[in-house]
């Protein structure tokens, strides 16, 4: 397992994974007679062009996280972007008076296919694995394809938390015949069967993946826990508490655990690698990202989230009818790493999952584990399903804060109407469109 933890490898990426550009959902055909093609890779691939491969599919699978975060963390007004050379951070985003969302924009197209590029990436991991002759055992390839597997659903995920009604094309392997859209339950459970799928692969194999990888450990057994931890979080949005409580008893859920342990993008100031994108310095004008004012307000009184979350701005942060007095500063350097999942939020999925499977003993204890991490009383309320779910989403809004949860926790719960509106006439949306190009 891994905790936060330096990086200083500098993402090397082969042509191949740079050319994956994702348009309309097809690939590129590259003619260079100097760089190997996806062909060449995907029939005979060596060891170190796995490794590429690989080190290509993390790397791309940080491209657009700051749009990503900022798209659903303002709509679910976690807090504001502030920009002053694009005005549809704060109109479109927060629906301000006509404005809607646009389906042919950045905030829209470039989350998108930032992740349906490392999809295309992991089909030719998946393709080079079953066709290499590279000297590896077959549980390491089917350790390597499952890996592909898990990674290529989690991205998924991410434009499922997006697009939400309007489904998510799944079946890309094959530009020139892509599966359809997929509706919302079909979406989620073609996720769910992927992630199943690849754990079979995973689970009780000792063997070590013919790759380093910067998200978790290197054993297949091991990374089956991180797929499990996906998988939980996917089985709670598609309401089957049974599942997700046998997949959080797979993952590396621990309540007595760190609260960090998990997966990690990680960041450095290494010469092609990336830095990360949710940071701005303290009380910066211009480009900025501020807290929305009711996360100060309703935070109960020695929430140590929020001072370690939040920082006092020296003057007042105004933009478009808005204001804040604190800066977003829950990434506190620019080499600060984003979680992918981490015990934190297993831990409250577990207190979910407890309380809609009627055992509250069970869901008040892990409430109180977050609560105790925050410097915060044992939770005295009710513990009636209601009142239990109530208090879960308000932990998960502050220990899981700018992390890009609060929107889809209130959506998939049906309470989009309590998110607060600082400015008359805005909407709170509940998807993205469809990009234009699909």
């Amino acid at each position: 397992m891994k905790e936060t933890i330096n990086y200083s490898k500098n993402i090397l990426l082969l042509s191949i994974v740079a050319i994956l550009i994702w348009t309309s959902c097809k690939v590129d055909v590259i003619n260079d007679p100097n760089n190997p093609g996806a062909g060449t890779i995907s029939e005979n691939a060596s060891l170190s062009e796995l490794q590429n491969l690989v080190d290509g599919i993390e790397s791309g699978m940080r491209d657009n996280l700051g749009n990503y975060f900022d798209g659903v963390g303002v709509i679910g007004r976690e807090f504001y972007r502030y920009s002053t050379s694009d005005p549809r951070l704060t109109s479109d985003l927060l629906g301000k008076g006509s404005a809607t969302l646009d389906n042919n924009t950045f905030y829209t197209t470039n989350p998108f296919a930032a992740r349906y590029r490392v999809v295309k990436n992991t089909n030719i991991l998946i393709k080079a694995f079953q066709n290499t002759k590279a000297t590896i055992t077959e549980a390491q390839r089917k350790a390597g394809i499952a890996y592909a597997l898990t990674i290529q659903a989690y991205q998924l995920l991410m434009v499922f938390n997006e697009q939400y009604g309007n489904g998510v094309r799944v079946d890309v392997s094959d530009p020139a015949k892509l599966g359809p859209f997929l509706s919302l339950e079909e979406s989620l459970n073609a996720i769910q069967d992927s992630l199943n799928k690849a754990n079979v692969d995973l689970k009780g194999n000792a063997a070590t993946l013919p790759f380093t990888t910067s998200l978790y450990s290197n054993v297949a057994s091991d990374f089956s826990r991180l797929n499990r931890a996906f998988a939980a979080r996917v089985a709670i949005y598609r309401k089957d508490w049974n599942q997700a409580n046998t997949a959080l008893s797979e993952s590396f859920f621990d309540i007595t655990g760190s609260l960090t342990t998990g997966s990690w993008h990680l960041f450095s100031t290494a010469g092609g690698d990336q830095l990360n994108p949710q940071y701005y310095p303290q009380n910066s004008s211009g480009e900025t990202r501020v807290v929305e004012p009711s996360f100060i307000t309703d935070a109960q009184a020695g929430d140590t989230r929020v001072t370690s979350k939040t920082s006092k701005r020296t003057a007042t942060a105004f933009q478009d009818g808005l204001q804040s007095d604190y800066d977003f500063w829950v990434y506190q350097s620019n080499v600060a790493p984003i979680p992918l999942i981490r015990n934190e939020e297993l831990i409250l999925i577990y207190a979910e999952v407890q309380a809609q499977l009627a055992n509250t003993t069970n869901a008040t204890n892990a409430i109180n584990v977050i609560r105790k991490a925050a410097g915060l009383p044992d939770y005295s309320g009710a513990t009636d399903l209601n009142s239990l779910i109530n208090e879960i989403l308000n932990q998960r809004r502050y220990s899981l804060f700018g992390e890009g949860h609060r929107w889809v926790d209130v959506r998939r719960y049906d309470k989009l109407n309590q998110l607060p509106i600082d400015r008359v006439g805005d909407d709170v949306w509940i998807q993205f469109p469809r990009p234009a190009t699909e």
